[in-house]
């Protein structure tokens, strides 16, 4: 199984499927390409309709887009572990990842990731509308233990939300007790840090995803 990544500190998406593959310890090969490119393009176009990352080859399969991938995975190889087993939970997890999915537009265009940064940005009421939503969403995890995740145990939703807890700590978005609480929980986990320590080492930039101030 190979799966196609972009820049590690930039690509929030391709995050979001190779968490999943990681924190399941499911044995894949990692093809990281960088973004914006010639070599991206003409790299996965011999393979995937789209041109764009995440986007998975397994055996004769191509997938692609991050929750398809994601969705795929579970199926695949973890028998629905990757959701709650709770019938109500799943249904409730599933339009919390298509949220996240589909939605925050602003908070997106306004906040691109980049991990290696502390950066300022003056937000729209649009994108300050998104972070309260997401507080929300945080703030729903249960709150009897410190090391749980969005809906108990870790799940796809955990993985599509990953990419935003990196952007609130490098723009320095102050969020609430409980939502702090999870954002805590998810850059405490080590499948994540690996994934932050490689970025940290990268050199490429991405121009468009550089927004904001610097923070000293």
């Amino acid at each position: 199984m190979q799966l196609f990544i972009g820049n590690k500190n930039y690509s929030s998406w391709s995050l979001r499927a190779w968490y999943l593959l990681s924190k399941f310890n499911i044995s894949f090969t990692e093809q990281q390409l960088v973004l914006d490119t010639p070599d991206f393009y003409d790299r996965l176009k011999t393979k995937f309709p789209v041109q764009k990352v995440p986007a998975l080859i397994d055996g004769d399969l191509a997938v692609w887009d991050s929750l398809a991938i994601c969705e795929y995975i579970n199926d695949a190889y973890l028998n629905g572990r990757a959701w709650p087993e709770n019938l109500n939970k799943r249904a409730h997890a599933r339009s919390v990842a298509a949220e996240m999915h589909s939605g925050f537009l602003a908070l997106r265009n306004e906040m691109p990731m980049n991990i290696r940064a502390k950066r300022h940005v003056e937000l729209s009421e649009h994108a300050k509308k998104d972070i309260a939503r997401i507080d929300e969403i945080f703030s729903m995890r249960p709150q009897s233990s410190s090391n749980t995740w969005l809906y108990g145990e870790f799940s796809i939703v955990d993985a599509m939300f990953a990419p935003v807890v990196l952007r609130f700590k490098t723009y320095q978005v102050t969020l609430s007790s409980p939502a702090q609480a999870y954002c805590d929980q998810v850059l405490s986990c080590p499948v994540l840090k690996n994934w932050i320590a490689h970025a940290l080492q990268e050199t490429d930039i991405v121009t468009r995803d550089e927004a904001g101030e610097n923070i000293i």
